[in-house]
């Protein structure tokens, strides 16, 4: 049998899909939930699958930088005059920031730590790390309230 636990987190963001043919194309913004999976067959000594604080630590900042910011494709044409926008502009690298790209950005984000074994430390000093055996099974990302996106292991 498997244990799950889910932790979400909820942002608003905007993002323009520069090869969509029609209203995507231009800016435009969601209030988004982010729902990560993880897994494990054992609970750990504290009798969890991993503490919720672990989710937080490793994607609380990484999700704040979406947070009222706007994501576009580095290709679209758009992008130069948006000027030096700072941390409001997060950039992807030849593709659209579609909720199906954004769903793999943080699973990949999430998967990069689990796998690294590192330890996390919260503003307390208080130190976590994901237990052996736990395993991120996916991220769904909410568009609207009746479409969401997911990537994760089959």
């Amino acid at each position: 049998m498997t244990y799950r636990v889910c932790k979400s987190f909820e942002i608003e963001h905007g993002h323009m899909l520069m090869k969509h043919p029609s209203r995507c194309r231009y800016p435009h913004g969601h209030s988004r939930r982010v729902d990560v999976v993880l897994a494990s067959e054992s609970l750990d000594e504290f009798d969890m699958v991993c503490d919720f604080k672990a989710i937080k630590l490793v994607l609380g900042g990484f999700l704040d930088r979406w947070d009222h910011a706007l994501a576009v494709n580095s290709a679209d044409p758009i992008r130069e005059s948006l000027g030096d926008a700072g941390e409001r502009v997060v950039v992807f690298e030849g593709q659209d920031p579609t909720t199906e790209v954004l769903a793999k950005c943080v699973f990949d984000h999430l998967g990069a730590c689990l796998a690294s074994g590192e330890a996390l430390t919260d503003e307390d000093g208080s130190s976590y790390r994901f237990p052996d055996g736990v395993r991120l099974e996916r991220v769904r990302v909410t568009e609207t309230s009746s479409s969401w996106a997911e990537y994760g292991v089959s």
